[in-house]
């Protein structure tokens, strides 16, 4: 049978756990801040950052939410970004994505101190991520490897097959297992056979964003699938890369969409934001 690993709940126990060592940097008179900078009206955008005021505030975190109008240019941001990089009460700040299109993403993302960029997307903090030094990990991915050990399955010596190569999720997750010590392979849209690459994998994340492209008869035995694909399908169902209905009563782990990775990434995030607090002490 299909084991689902329950993404909500691992997030819930994480972030208690965070709350509880917030309480105690509180009764020490430091307060963990979270600056989040949002351009334009994005619909999900504007879901997304409500979701992370909403954990702030479950964890106790300083939660501050810069919402700016959608012809902003990008002085405005950029001086915005420089003041938090230099206030003392702020110690995460993330560009909410994607910008509107006057704006220079790189330019504007790498504007962040690396030692507040608690998305983990800076080449400071990837760079540091590849050659093993201390970086912020990626929120997504660092919630991936959390996941996957929930299963109690070790990742060392298992061949692990990342479908995707995007830099916020497939490369840094593929370093992530490689630093576990799993036999890494990074597959994409030019792979040829995938399904018999994917057919050898003890462990598959999936992060192409598309519906229902990893199927039943590409998955094996025993193997931990882990679904960071959101697709909204013409009805408005949310579903994953993996089609989980055509599993049947296979014997894997898979994490459903939604309830899977979405809500460890935004503990993740939580996570982060609290290491920073304790290196900036």
């Amino acid at each position: 049978m299909v084991h689902l690993i329950d993404g909500k709940n691992l997030a819930q126990k994480i972030q208690l756990q965070i709350k509880e060592e917030t309480a105690a940097l509180k009764a020490k008179g430091i307060t963990p801040g979270l600056a989040v900078i949002l351009v334009g009206d994005d619909a999900a955008s504007q879901i997304y950052v409500r979701n992370k005021e909403k954990a702030c505030q479950e964890v106790g975190f300083l939660s501050k939410i810069y919402r700016l109008a959608t012809d902003a240019q990008e002085e405005e941001v950029l001086a915005l970004i420089e003041q938090l990089n230099n206030e003392t009460t702020i110690h995460g700040i993330l560009v909410q994505l994607p910008l509107p299109k006057q704006l220079n993403e790189s330019k504007i993302t790498n504007a962040i101190s690396p030692k507040k960029d608690v998305d983990g997307f800076l080449a400071e903090n990837m760079g540091a991520l590849l050659i093993g030094q201390q970086a912020f990990e990626p929120c997504t991915p660092q919630g991936c490897l959390r996941l996957i050990k929930e299963t109690g399955i070790p990742i060392a010596g298992k061949k692990a097959v990342v479908v995707g190569r995007s830099n916020i999720v497939g490369k840094p997750v593929a370093i992530m297992l490689l630093k576990e010590n799993a036999t890494v392979t990074i597959c994409h849209s030019k792979t040829s056979h995938l399904k018999e690459e994917l057919l050898n994998a003890d462990i598959i994340v999936a992060a192409v964003g598309q519906a229902h492209m990893i199927t039943g008869d590409m998955i094996k035995e025993g193997a931990i699938v882990i679904d960071v694909g959101t697709n909204r399908l013409e009805n408005g169902k949310l579903v994953g890369d993996v089609d989980q209905a055509s599993l049947g009563d296979k014997e894997c782990y898979l994490t459903p969409v939604p309830g899977g990775v979405g809500p460890m990434t935004i503990a993740m995030l939580m996570n982060n934001t609290l290491e920073s607090t304790k290196r900036h002490l």
